[in-house]
């Protein structure tokens, strides 16, 4: 499904990623891990066309996307949470949840009723405004807005950050969900390692943006990784 062959990126004359490569497989959940600062989140821009790639390359379904800017990504399937959610604090909830919908075809404009099912707190509050609601409300507003646009990539960066407990096992569980139902990749930047280590298919550890570590959940145990995690 996803790609990323030698990736570099620079803010300024910072070089952020050297010479990233990672690969993310439809049915799987593929947790970057790493402390602050080591370009975790400078990975999911590249890929997400926020923050354009200096060189390397990242592939989706075959096709080369390296250059193409974040509106076009959209359009062939990268659906992205962003950390700090990054919602209209103005619009209501429904209207946040619309914004998704410019990137498919006019007959499929609407906002599925499974953004509901998985998230019933959103229907609750659809005509509320944005901004009026708790983190966790608008962690839950920032994921149904991503599967608004019916991905085949769904990015999340740290969607457990300052999220109370319950909130996070809904998380969880709506992630465990869309991995099972085997339609979408998920690329999950997340620093909280327990909910990482349950939820993840493969593990990609950062260090000095680059990959200091990579292993399959099966064929490495948590005690690697938690090393790993930890150098």
């Amino acid at each position: 499904m996803l790609e990323t062959k030698d990736l570099t990126l620079h803010y300024g004359g910072s070089q952020i990623l050297n010479g990233l490569s990672m690969q993310a497989a439809t049915g799987e959940v593929t947790c970057i891990m790493g402390t602050n600062g080591v370009g975790k989140t400078s990975l999911l821009k590249a890929i997400s066309g926020t923050h354009p790639a200096s060189g390397g390359e990242i592939v989706l379904d075959g096709e080369t996307i390296t250059k193409l800017p974040a509106h076009k990504l959209a359009h062939a399937g990268i659906g992205y949470v962003p950390q700090g959610r990054m919602i209209f604090p103005l619009l209501t909830v429904r209207e946040n949840l619309e914004t998704g919908l410019a990137c498919l075809p006019p007959g499929e404009r609407a906002v599925p009723d499974r953004i509901f099912e998985l998230f019933p707190v959103l229907k609750d509050m659809e005509n509320r405004r944005g901004g009026d609601l708790s983190g966790g409300q608008q962690q839950q507003l920032a994921i149904g807005r991503a599967l608004v646009t019916r991905p085949k990539l769904l990015l999340m960066d740290e969607p457990t950050e300052g999220i109370q407990p319950n909130i996070i096992q809904l998380i969880g569980r709506v992630i465990s969900q869309l991995r099972d139902e085997g339609q979408m990749a998920i690329v999950l930047v997340e620093q909280y390692f327990d909910f990482a280590y349950n939820l993840a298919d493969r593990f990609y550890v950062m260090r000095r943006g680059a990959v200091s570590f990579d292993a399959r959940k099966a064929d490495t145990t948590h005690a690697e990784v938690q090393q790993a995690f930890s150098l």
